[in-house]
């Protein structure tokens, strides 16, 4: 029998009733087989008084709520590790009785660990350095151990790692290879010219994961960049085996994390790939950027954004952009899990700024835009979408707003998706695309016969 949860939208496993204590075995499992002690002791030793993250987080900009603070959030972990965990916690607690986590304790986690975003904004300005979206993604790891997971995400993985198609759309390969031709054909009927999607091509330079959904809603993103692709030459492929990039691990279980990492290494190995192209997807990009080094039979697989490769391309001329062809005003959304760490900044601007002659800077952007709204895992989550939209988005809708844009270029899929609806929601008088679409509208084809009628 399920337990019946604080909120909707999540699944537990039974636990009889133990939720706290199953929370405090959980808690010390991943103390125990992971470097999480290490950061949690220096953590609980700072002080998180300051307020600085406040001032910072939109969404506490928003609601004005205290326990919307980051470091608020934060604090309910830490006091649980310094309570249970530590020498002089565990010496407390024989002298003057146990203290257990409580059913509320519990339940506020639930909330406040699903109402951030882990955008990281806030730990750039940090004076003490501390990461609260790695203390976020710590307690939703230490609460999934338990079987408290949003039902979105725990249903996406397990068809993603179990289930019979291995991607979180549920697209069997049938359906990819339909989808593929389909493409093809709309590039020749658009540019006059023969482009393929390769399928398992041995030896590939580039081994090509875009998030599975693109290839149900984002047809020009998908034709952007294998016209990019072909029209340079490059040797890249999409392997059968694995054509998912998404990583909901990221999100709230770091066992996931390395399950579907391991997926994707083992399919680029299978067909002797050298390298892992990402396409228009932030947190994809950064789970296998950041966290497949960290399993040794995996380092030497290098993991490249294809804003990376796009732009690198353009700057050696191999691919020639008509200047001509967006008229729009443009504007530009850093998606947070690839801008934060200043990996992939200054690559799309180049691009942008090569072929957009009306260009316009949010306030604030690069490694300091604002979050979407939508980060963490949150816009996959339907019951989350009021809360998304305001007051996790509404500083984002303002943003977008003051731009006096015609088109916001969104590469990554999850900002796409909450982008979209918060252009919806606010009736913003702009469309959003991926930095890809409008490639595909510029780019000039070798033997290109035919135009765009």
């Amino acid at each position: 029998m399920e337990i019946k949860s604080s909120y909707p939208y999540y699944i537990e496993r039974p636990l009889e009733n133990r939720r706290a204590e199953g929370f405090l075995a959980a808690f010390e499992e991943v103390l125990e087989n992971s470097n999480y002690r290490s950061i949690l002791d220096l953590y609980s030793r700072v002080s998180m008084h300051c307020s600085r993250c406040a001032t910072e987080c939109q969404i506490y900009q928003a609601t004005g709520k205290p326990e919307d603070v980051p470091c608020y959030r934060s604090a309910i972990l830490l006091r649980i590790y310094k309570r249970h965990f530590t020498p002089l916690g565990k010496l407390k607690r024989r002298l003057f009785g146990t203290v257990s986590v409580t059913e509320s304790e519990i339940d506020e986690m639930l909330e406040a660990f699903y109402h951030c975003t882990a955008c990281g904004r806030c730990t750039l300005y940090c004076p003490m350095g501390i990461d609260h979206r790695l203390l976020t993604r710590l307690g939703r790891f230490i609460l999934s151990k338990i079987g408290i997971v949003p039902k979105a995400l725990a249903v996406s993985v397990r068809e993603q790692l179990e289930g019979a198609t291995g991607n979180t759309s549920a697209i069997p390969l049938k359906a990819l290879k339909s989808t593929i031709e389909f493409l093809e054909e709309e590039i020749l009927e658009i540019k006059g010219v023969e482009v393929r999607f390769p399928l398992d091509v041995e030896g590939a330079e580039y081994v090509f994961f875009p998030p599975v959904s693109d290839f149900l809603i984002e047809a020009d993103t998908l034709m952007g960049i294998a016209c990019v692709l072909n029209e340079a030459g490059v040797s890249w492929t999409i392997a059968s085996g694995n054509y998912d990039a998404i990583n909901y691990g990221l999100f709230y279980s770091d066992e996931v994390l390395e399950k579907v990492l391991q997926k994707m290494a083992d399919e680029v190995i299978r067909i002797k790939g050298k390298k892992i192209l990402i396409g228009e997807c932030g947190h994809a990009s950064r789970s296998a950027k950041a966290f497949l080094p960290s399993f040794n039979r995996y380092e030497e697989i290098p993991v490249v954004n294809i804003l990376e490769l796009t732009a690198r391309l353009i700057d050696e001329g191999r691919v020639q952009i008509d200047t001509t062809a967006v008229t729009e005003k443009v504007t530009y959304h850093d998606p947070c899990n690839i801008a934060r760490s200043g990996w992939v900044v200054d690559q799309p601007r180049n691009i942008i700024r090569s072929f957009i002659k009306d260009f316009v800077e949010m306030t604030p952007s690069g490694r300091y835009n604002l979050c979407c709204g939508g980060g963490g895992g949150t816009v996959s989550i339907n019951e989350l979408k009021p809360y998304r939209m305001d007051p996790a988005g509404r500083k984002k809708a303002e943003q977008l707003k003051a731009t006096g844009a015609d088109v916001v270029i969104t590469p990554c899929a999850n900002c796409k998706k909450q982008i979209s609806e918060l252009i919806a929601h606010y009736k913003l008088p702009m469309r959003h695309a991926g930095l890809h679409d409008l490639i595909f509208t510029a780019i000039k084809m070798k033997n290109q016969v035919k135009t765009d009628e």
